[in-house]
């Protein structure tokens, strides 16, 4: 994409959201922050910064009822009189079990990392559709790519993001429109900090214990010490959808790990696929209506 673009982006209070809103004023190009209203500060004053910096700023709860989106959605395009990209950024880690999760809580993870990126989409697809032209990037995880223990509620709720908008990438694309999916390794970010990382049904089961503190323990290890640069993961992302600096000549791809531990683990799932398939081909695909007939 060339020329001057108007992003959107929710979760802008900090971390990746507000290193991009950066990265996008840098580049030139116009930006609409935006954030929810937390501890009784609305979401335009949470983004004060920003706002001086030369973003436009919106209040945006991406767990709004669709009705309230698509009023966000026409608000936001009569700003700079249309959007061109949409980043679907904002979210939280829950490190919970799977046992120990409710539906409650499985809802709400659900809600901000599935049905809300999509709801904000939906709100702005009839709009880009007019223009023949959109991108729409949504924030995931390497996560999903690996089999470690818990926090299958936020793993899962990004592998599902990921499936549904590979099909939607392919219903969305005869009208100009394209769909990235970011696949986050470890950032240093606020993302595993105390008061952003959930840790749903903690300790209501005595037997997970020794995993909850192992786990605990990790994450206070590993908050402040992740090995990727926010910044870095902003201007390659902002490059990415424009097709400059070092993505010149890229097209932008349905999946693109940002990180060396990302790829790490996106490599050695599709080995792990791979090696399934080798092992099991010749036994297990031999089910089919014409297989030893004649």
């Amino acid at each position: 994409m060339t020329g001057q673009l108007v992003w959107l982006i929710t979760g802008c209070s900090s971390g990746i959201g507000e290193a991009t809103v950066r990265a996008i004023l840098a580049k030139g190009d116009k930006v609409i922050a935006t954030s929810r209203a937390k501890n009784g500060i609305n979401g335009t004053n949470r983004l004060s910064t920003l706002a001086h910096a030369g973003a436009a700023v919106l209040e945006l709860d991406v767990n709004s009822s669709q009705e309230r989106l698509m009023e966000i959605a026409e608000e936001a395009w009569k700003i700079y009189g249309h959007v061109d990209v949409v980043m679907n950024n904002a979210g939280y880690m829950d490190a919970g079990t799977t046992e120990e999760y409710n539906t409650e809580q499985l809802t709400n993870i659900l809600q901000t990392h599935v049905f809300g990126p999509l709801n904000l989409s939906r709100a702005f697809l009839p709009l880009m559709r007019s223009r023949m032209s959109g991108t729409f990037l949504f924030a995931a995880s390497a996560s999903p790519y690996t089999t470690g223990p818990v926090a299958s509620g936020y793993a899962g709720s990004k592998a599902l993001l990921e499936s549904i908008v590979q099909k939607m990438a392919g219903e969305v694309g005869p009208f100009g429109v394209r769909c990235c999916v970011l696949v986050f390794g470890h950032y240093r970010t606020n993302h595993l900090s105390p008061e952003n990382c959930v840790s749903s049904g903690r300790k209501t089961i005595p037997e997970y214990e020794e995993l909850d503190n192992l786990v605990q323990k990790i994450l206070k290890e590993g908050h402040g010490t992740q090995i990727g640069d926010p910044v870095k993961a902003a201007g390659l992302t902002v490059d990415a959808v424009r097709g400059e600096g070092s993505c010149v000549g890229k097209e932008l791809p349905m999946r693109l790990p940002l990180g060396p531990d990302a790829f790490a683990a996106m490599r050695g799932h599709c080995q792990e696929l791979l090696k399934i398939c080798d092992e099991w081909e010749d036994i297990a695909s031999k089910t089919s209506f014409l297989e030893g007939e004649g």
